[in-house]
């Protein structure tokens, strides 16, 4: 039944959010359009985050886990979990990441640490335990979540060492792509421009949003459901010769 399959741009899928907990995030929105799409959502968070609280939300059928990205052995429980569960991987969803506001100068060891093992050694851990179950089916889709601040050399909030994980982010995806194409596994980044969510709540006065949105073609700042719509695009069928890509998502702030 054509018109059942094409409601649902995800059925059956299993997805994998990392730093999805948070209600006004990017991975929970991205959560509930999957979910809506048939998806079985796993949600990944730091235990503070309540995974399983934000999985609840989606509905049934759907599992919150308790998994620090930075750690290669709970990464690869976790993977364990979600197969021995639903038996397959078929969307990763790269997520997870933490940022900072300060000046080049002022960046420190234990900084540098902080924000780059988040976005840039989570994604390579969570991506090498996921792997194997993509591998074994030939088929998946890695969404790894850049920044437009690594395309334009910094943004509103990140320092330039969030700058530097994010394009490290676009490296390793790329190289992935390369490597795993072969195996029907899809790697693609999307870089989102300035989006409303937790991490910018409180820091931008109405004058100060109405500032940068006079800068941006589409007029306004982003939303998470935004990302969304890219994530459920980059994970289904529809961006099926699609790898190794750069989705920008950033209202044209950034035109190149």
């Amino acid at each position: 039944n054509f018109e059942r399959d094409t409601n649902m741009l995800l059925q059956d899928k299993v997805a994998v959010i990392t730093g999805g907990a948070g209600l006004n995030g990017l991975g929970f929105a991205t959560a509930r359009q999957m979910a809506a799409q048939g998806a079985k959502v796993v949600i990944l968070d730091l235990d503070r985050a309540k995974p399983a609280d934000a999985a609840a939300q989606l509905g049934a059928g759907h599992l919150g886990l308790v998994a620090d990205v930075t750690s290669k052995e709970q990464c690869e429980a976790a993977a364990a979990a979600i197969v021995a569960k639903f038996g397959r991987i078929d969307i990763l969803v790269n997520n997870a990441g933490i940022t900072q506001p300060v000046k080049t100068l002022d960046i420190t060891g234990a900084d540098y640490d902080r924000i780059l093992d988040v976005s840039l050694r989570g994604t390579l851990y969570m991506s090498q335990a996921a792997i194997p179950a993509m591998r074994k089916q030939q088929s998946g889709s890695i969404i790894c979540i850049s920044s437009v601040s690594a395309q334009r050399g910094g943004g509103i909030f990140g320092g330039p060492h969030y700058s530097a994980a994010k394009a490290g982010v676009l490296g390793l995806a790329k190289a992935m792509a390369r490597e795993f194409g072969i195996e029907g596994i899809r790697v693609n980044c999307i870089t989102p421009g300035l989006i409303e969510t937790d991490i910018t709540q409180g820091k931008l006065d109405d004058a100060k949003k109405a500032e940068i949105s006079s800068t941006i073609p589409l007029a306004r700042l982003g939303r998470a459901t935004d990302i969304a719509g890219a994530c459920v695009f980059l994970g289904s069928d529809l961006s099926a010769y699609c790898t190794g890509i750069t989705l920008d998502v950033n209202g044209g702030m950034l035109i190149h």
